[in-house]
């Protein structure tokens, strides 16, 4: 079984539990002698298989091994994976059982994290995210005082839109960022661009 871990927190001795995404669920694991793993981190892809899955504990995780990527070196590409997976963990902390589109998004990302800048990789997630999740809104109207929006639009969490002196906050063209809603893609926008929907991702999903 392989899954990407969201979090790993620290239990009695050395021990540890991870929270874990698979294709199937979101589960809490417990490892024995976890703190000497260090293939137990966030945001690793694991192979694993399970122990003592009966209900009455915690189940278990047993022959681990890393699905690596060739990124996981790069100082920077991982700790920018790591507050993306962090954002997974709060947005699916009461789930069990999903759909195997989070974890099918996770491995594209992963695949496409030093092909790609990161952050543009991460926008255009968190827009497929908000399609599957039916959250991806094409307002004309702001958010906040619901009077039409012009040539610029500001994002709030979630992509919502709002005028710029609604939020008082930097804006984009109106128009670039309804065609990058069509196209579930950030293709049209520049690196600054990115780094502001960037910036509104890493807020929550």
């Amino acid at each position: 079984m392989k899954g990407f871990i969201l979090s790993v927190n620290k239990a009695k001795n050395e021990d540890s539990i991870a929270l874990v995404l698979t294709k199937e669920n979101v589960r809490s694991y417990y490892r024995f002698f976890g703190a000497r793993h260090s293939i137990l981190q966030l945001g690793y892809l694991i192979d694993f298989e399970v122990e003592g899955d009966d209900g009455k504990f915690l189940p278990r995780l047993r022959s681990l091994s890393q699905v690596a990527f060739p990124w996981i070196y790069d100082k920077n590409k991982l700790l920018i994976w790591q507050n993306f997976i962090q954002k997974f963990a709060f947005h699916l902390k009461d789930a069990s059982d999903i759909e195997s589109f989070y974890f099918d998004l996770l491995l594209d990302c992963a695949k496409k994290w030093d092909k790609q800048n990161p952050k543009r990789v991460v926008c255009d997630s968190y827009l497929k995210i908000l399609e599957f999740e039916g959250r991806l809104h094409f307002d004309e109207y702001c958010f906040i005082c619901e009077e039409k929006i012009e040539d610029e639009v500001s994002l709030m969490q979630a992509y919502r839109m709002a005028h710029p002196h609604c939020i008082y906050t930097s804006a984009l063209p109106t128009k670039k960022l309804f065609d990058t809603f069509k196209l579930k893609k950030t293709l049209l926008m520049d690196d600054d661009e990115i780094e502001y929907m960037y910036t509104i991702a890493m807020k929550g999903f």
